[in-house]
């Protein structure tokens, strides 16, 4: 079944995410795509080719169920296909059975040259090209969607092994949007710091190689992390959404398209427009001006928020608010929890447990020495003791006075006698 009851037409929509694919950043995004695909119960099934190799394939598998059921509100089924040379027939057939069913396609993580090792030669790619001709939506984030154009990059064998940047064959899907080109996510990805891991971890000197190796016609199509491109292909329109931008590249020159912009597919590579009148949608600009000036480190939405509540943490114990900082611990426990689903592989979820287990200890700490302010709780009885010592002087007990005084001071109280009358200090914690 490709359509929804009653044979009305789906709609054609072509997804790209350059992260985040499984993340609170997305969670709309999905939502707002099967919504768009007929009534519910909308097929929907997740192919787990990227991410087949892989020991922990299952897990992963599972995290994504749940994030599709319980943060987006649709459930979604696995449409396995790991590996082919492994697979039974029953097994090829039953995948190829369930994303032909689908309204709905994603893929994710995993290894971009795997996943097309095992695609290509088989049905899959013509299953989604169907898909994107006849009706449905295709959703490819992070190493999948580096398969969708003509070229496809090989990040781990360049990045994490060392090859000679090159080009592998890709799917080829974005041309259904009538556009050529490499798709490169993750494209303003800053976790190098001090060095340059831009353009899926290629970094400006390697992508400038690779853009010399692109055949004749074919351009970059850059997506940010926590971003997706949205091509409506009936409208021949393309949507970003997210909290980056959609950058088309052609010989280091690029055209920049921020979040909330839709403009024609056709714009991409043709110069600046302008979006319903106002200013210009795209941006030209020599990428190569600067070529070793680096974005600044970057910070994922998660650990932004995962930052701030601990902000929140620690003025609230430097002013032993409780309440405060309980409500910043467990706002730290529920962006882990709303995280969870998060398939990239990185220490972050590792990060924000140990920033929620320091906070644990140091609220144990203020419940063991007490949250209330020390002069709140002695205040009343040294000012009784110093109106004490004001009526024994008056008396001419100054010795006794002093002895008063001493006993202050050895409790930690420091002693002020001023003309105006006696102040006091709280210099240590009260003893015994």
């Amino acid at each position: 079944m490709n359509g929804p009851a009653g044979g009305a037409r789906l709609p054609r929509l072509l997804t790209i995410m350059g992260s985040g694919e499984t993340t609170p950043t997305m969670v709309s995004v999905h939502a707002d795509l099967l919504s768009r695909l007929g009534p519910r119960p909308v097929p929907a099934v997740l192919l787990d080719t990227p991410f087949g190799f892989q020991e922990n394939a299952a897990d992963i598998s599972e995290r994504t169920l749940v994030y599709f059921r319980d943060r987006v509100g649709f459930p979604i089924s696995v449409a396995t296909f790991r590996n082919r040379e492994l697979a039974s027939a029953l097994e090829y057939e039953t995948m190829l059975a369930r994303v032909a069913e689908a309204r709905y396609v994603f893929a994710g993580p995993g290894s971009p040259s795997y996943a097309l090792r095992q695609w290509l030669g088989t049905a899959v790619p013509d299953l989604l090209a169907a898909k994107l001709r006849d009706g449905g939506c295709v959703t490819f984030a992070s190493a999948a969607a580096v398969g969708l154009g003509v070229c496809s990059l090989p990040v781990y064998e360049v990045y994490k092994v060392g090859e000679e940047p090159r080009w592998l064959d890709g799917l080829d899907l974005l041309s259904v949007t009538g556009l050529r080109a490499a798709v490169v996510p993750h494209y303003n990805n800053a976790e190098g710091g001090t060095h340059d891991t831009r353009y899926c971890y290629m970094g400006e000197r390697r992508l400038r190689m690779l853009e010399e190796l692109l055949p004749d016609g074919v351009d970059i199509l850059g997506v940010d992390e926590h971003t997706a491109a949205i091509f409506d292909i009936d409208a021949g329109t393309v949507s970003i959404r997210g909290r980056g931008g959609l950058t088309w590249r052609r010989k280091g020159v690029s055209q920049r398209f921020e979040n909330g912009t839709t403009v024609p597919v056709s714009a991409l590579g043709a110069g600046p427009v302008i979006a319903g009148g106002g200013a210009p949608a795209i941006a030209a600009s020599e990428n190569g001006a600067d070529p070793d000036a680096l974005p600044a480190a970057g910070v994922s939405p998660f650990l932004e928020e995962v930052t701030r509540q601990s902000g929140a943490a620690e003025t609230a114990l430097a002013a032993r608010d409780v309440d405060s900082a309980v409500s910043a611990v467990l706002a730290i426990d529920s962006q882990i929890h709303e995280w969870s689903a998060d398939t990239l592989d990185s220490d972050e979820q590792d990060r924000a447990r140990e920033t929620l287990r320091r906070y644990v200890v140091r609220l144990g700490d203020l419940a063991r020495n007490g949250a209330a302010d020390p002069r709140d709780q002695v205040g009343p009885v040294v000012e009784r003791i110093l109106s004490l010592r004001v009526e024994m002087r008056g008396a001419g007990e100054y010795a006794l006075a002093d002895r008063l005084r001493d006993l202050l001071v050895d409790a930690g109280i420091e002693v002020h006698d001023t003309p105006a009358g006696s102040t006091w200090d709280l210099v240590a914690a009260p003893t015994g």
